[in-house]
């Protein structure tokens, strides 16, 4: 499998609780690529090993078989190559949002003078907006100012990947599109590559290229990657005025809602390439006026279309 990340039939399995009996596959044989400059979101219900996946993509955790490929590279522990934001901030409380994001910095280039390293640090403070802020403690941030540093943090080493595991939960809802409208637009100025971890299909939706569809565990697999058919440079004020946005939201609703539990069942007799999993292409599935849809076969997999 060709691709700038690759994940090539990794599987993660746990001892029994008890000590005794097999051990509990959490998810079996994923196989998966992104290209470089893409923004995935990976979506499915809690148990399905996404996070797990992402530890693994971070160096964090282990497969229990399988390999997982960044720029040529086996992945075989943390590297700066790669950069993590989680649910919670993780600053340091003792440093500023200068020194916070500097340290990050000179971790990754270490023969830099403080003078570049402070430089570097302050241009990805101004890109999420924390101009200003430079000698705050975290204790004087709201919540949303930290996620600021963390994200400033993260993009400021710029990493071959950035992987997100729900950074944006933990917000109330004004704070989390405004984060999400910056860390879009950073994304996309800087082609970064970015693996994400998300429950909320409008912000799939918003970010993602490609939103990856798991079913549930234990045993869970990659159903589909769904392709987002709205524009590369799309506004948050408006992508949800999209005619295709919701033969797209649907989609995914229908999928989390009953698909993501009866997929296996549905499948079972019939061949289905896990090294492959089906590219969607959803385009119109009703229109507005009379509710109908159809399905077309698609050149690269099934493809979700308007009813003439």
């Amino acid at each position: 499998m060709s691709g700038y990340i690759a994940i090539e039939g990794i599987s993660r399995s746990f001892p029994s609780p008890t000590g005794s009996g097999a051990p509990t596959a959490v998810f079996e044989d994923l196989w998966f690529q992104m290209e470089k400059g893409e923004f995935v979101c990976v979506i499915g219900h809690s148990g399905c090993g996404k996070t797990t996946v992402l530890n693994i993509l971070a160096g964090l955790d282990e497969p229990t078989t399988g390999y997982v490929i960044v720029d040529g590279r086996e992945i075989a522990g943390p590297s700066l190559d790669r950069a993590v934001i989680f649910q919670g901030h993780a600053l340091l409380p003792w440093r500023s949002v200068l020194g916070n994001v500097a340290y990050a910095v000179s971790s990754k280039w270490r023969d830099w003078s403080n003078a570049a390293v402070e430089a570097h640090a302050r241009t990805y403070i101004e890109r999420v907006g924390l101009k200003g802020s430079e000698a705050k403690k975290p204790a004087q941030l709201s919540g949303g100012m930290k996620q600021r540093v963390g994200i400033a943090r993260a993009l400021s080493i710029e990493p071959k990947i950035l992987l997100m595991d729900e950074p944006f939960s933990a917000l109330d809802a004004l704070t989390r599109g405004t984060l999400q409208e910056e860390a879009r637009r950073i994304c996309v100025e800087t082609g970064q590559t970015v693996f994400m971890i998300t429950h909320d299909i409008d912000e799939a939706i918003y970010l993602a290229d490609k939103i990856v569809l798991m079913t549930n565990g234990p045993g869970a697999q990659i159903a589909e990657i769904v392709v987002n058919p709205l524009p590369k440079h799309r506004e948050r004020d408006s992508f949800h005025k999209h005619p295709l946005y919701y033969g797209l939201r649907n989609h995914l609703i229908d999928f989390l809602v009953t698909r993501s539990k009866t997929f296996a069942a549905e499948m079972a007799g019939q061949p289905f390439d896990r090294r492959r999993p089906p590219l969607v292409h959803p385009g119109v599935i009703a229109k507005a006026i009379d509710g109908e849809a159809g399905t077309q076969r698609g050149p690269s997999g099934p493809t979700l279309a308007a009813s003439a």
